[in-house]
């Protein structure tokens, strides 16, 4: 039986999948980075695909925004045999070394949401990507002489912060950026016993005297770039 969301088969997906929060971006990536590839569902617009990447089976499969959505495309992923998942996508920068356009490879991402809490019953809990994940991205990134930086991230469920200067207080603690997935990608991944990391372009900074937001094309560029690191770090997994 097909899971709610997620309208597949196992062996539909491959064991390792992208995870973008834009249905746009799903498809963007498997129509300009995989072979063969096909749509494997459509249910709700949450588009998802499976192909080869250098001759490795991948799928890609979008999120939506926020961590409710994020957590029902993760469990049902899991309950697909999804075994390596591994988010893609963009970022407000709160470190000021960041600029618009840098590579992060999350090690960490703080729980700024009701979702963990609710997984934990408000039990203190500290989401982590898997070492595997980000020892590959890591070293793939090396490899193409890409401007990265490594380190912890807060995952919110505002993207309108009404908090007066958040990256004053979150770099004060070495949080290098902001997004709205991760924490809860990696907590379900945890519970299953299945790996999971976060792959961030930054498109925004924040703190300094007013938002910056990255040129289109900018973001194009680094974004592209940033999914060719993501599929050579999932291909090294196998």
């Amino acid at each position: 039986m097909s899971p709610v969301h997620v309208r597949a088969e196992p062996g539909d997906f491959a064991e390792s999948v992208l995870l973008p929060g834009d249905p746009r971006r799903a498809k963007y990536i498997a129509e300009n980075f995989f072979d063969d590839a096909r749509l494997v569902t459509e249910e709700r617009g949450m588009l998802g695909y499976t192909g080869t990447y250098k001759g490795e089976p991948v799928s890609v499969q979008t999120t939506g925004m926020g961590s409710p959505s994020a957590s029902i495309v993760t469990e049902e992923l899991i309950q697909l045999g999804v075994k390596n998942l591994l988010r893609v996508g963009t970022c407000g920068g709160y470190h000021q070394d960041l600029q618009l356009g840098d590579l992060i490879v999350a090690t960490a991402a703080t729980p700024q949401d009701g979702t963990v809490s609710s997984i934990t019953q408000g039990v203190p809990y500290a989401p982590a990507a898997h070492f595997d994940l980000v020892h590959a991205a890591h070293h793939a990134a090396e490899s193409a002489g890409r401007r990265t930086f490594m380190g912890p991230i807060v995952s919110s469920d505002l993207f309108y912060d009404p908090e007066e200067d958040p990256a004053q207080m979150w770099s004060n603690l070495g949080v290098l950026a902001v997004e709205m997935e991760a924490a809860a990608i990696f907590t379900i991944a945890a519970m299953h016993g299945v790996k999971a990391g976060c792959l961030l372009t930054v498109s925004d900074t924040i703190g300094r005297e007013a938002v910056v937001r990255i040129e289109d094309s900018a973001l194009k560029d680094a974004v592209d770039n940033m999914m060719a690191l993501a599929l050579d770090t999932l291909n090294a997994l196998n």
